[in-house]
């Protein structure tokens, strides 16, 4: 097999996914990655800069495939409801499918200094995942679909960091089960909350 062939730089990333998710970016060395992935280090520098570079593109990979998800999941939707249940849906099924690039998106965001590479950027990755499920609330407060005492950005908060809670708590309490039932049901308790709902009184 050519050392320089694009399954040589599949094996080097699936490698450097197991080795970053269950070692750390710190601890795991470019040898390990090497020793696991059954190539040359010449191999591995000829895709990648460093081990830098290696981590920097697992983690936009692991942003840009959410990117895409989301957006196919919104264009699948009718009315904001079931636009959100279908990108909390199409997000958990990534996750279920993801695991260990999901866990290192995750651990990158809350990483000390020496965790991760230095220089890496992606926030504005996280800021154009964002923006699309911000739209869909612009749109829907426009429609008149909900409480103009909320603006979007706050409802659009509310919502996105709701669906990455349960997607984090699951890496450490895996026991709630987290699918398309799952996610009609979050989306309905952020939408219509949890309050008792007052019983209109009868008309004589």
């Amino acid at each position: 097999m050519s050392q320089h062939g694009p399954e040589t730089k599949r094996q080097i990333l699936r490698a450097a996914l197991k080795r970053f998710a269950n070692g750390g970016y710190a601890a795991t060395s470019v040898q390990q990655i090497v020793g696991d992935a059954k190539v040359s280090k010449p191999a591995l520098y000829y895709y990648f800069r460093d081990k830098a570079g290696l981590f920097e593109a697992l983690v936009n990979a692991a942003h840009d495939e959410r990117f895409q998800v989301v957006q196919q999941a919104t264009a699948r939707g009718r009315g904001l409801r079931g636009q959100l249940v279908e990108v909390l849906a199409a997000l958990f099924d990534y996750f279920h499918r993801n695991r260990d690039l999901t866990r290192i998106a995750v651990a990158t965001a809350f990483a000390a200094p020496g965790e991760v590479p230095p220089n890496l950027c992606y926030p504005d990755k996280c800021q154009r995942n964002f923006e699309v499920v911000h739209t869909l609330f612009k749109q829907a407060l426009a429609r008149g679909e909900l409480d103009r005492r909320f603006d979007s950005l706050e409802l659009a908060y509310g919502f996105y960091g709701q669906g990455n809670f349960y997607i984090m708590s699951h890496l450490m309490m895996p026991d709630y089960r987290l699918d398309r039932r799952a996610a009609g049901r979050i989306v309905d308790l952020f939408l219509a909350g949890a309050a008792a709902k007052k019983k209109k009184a009868r008309k004589r």
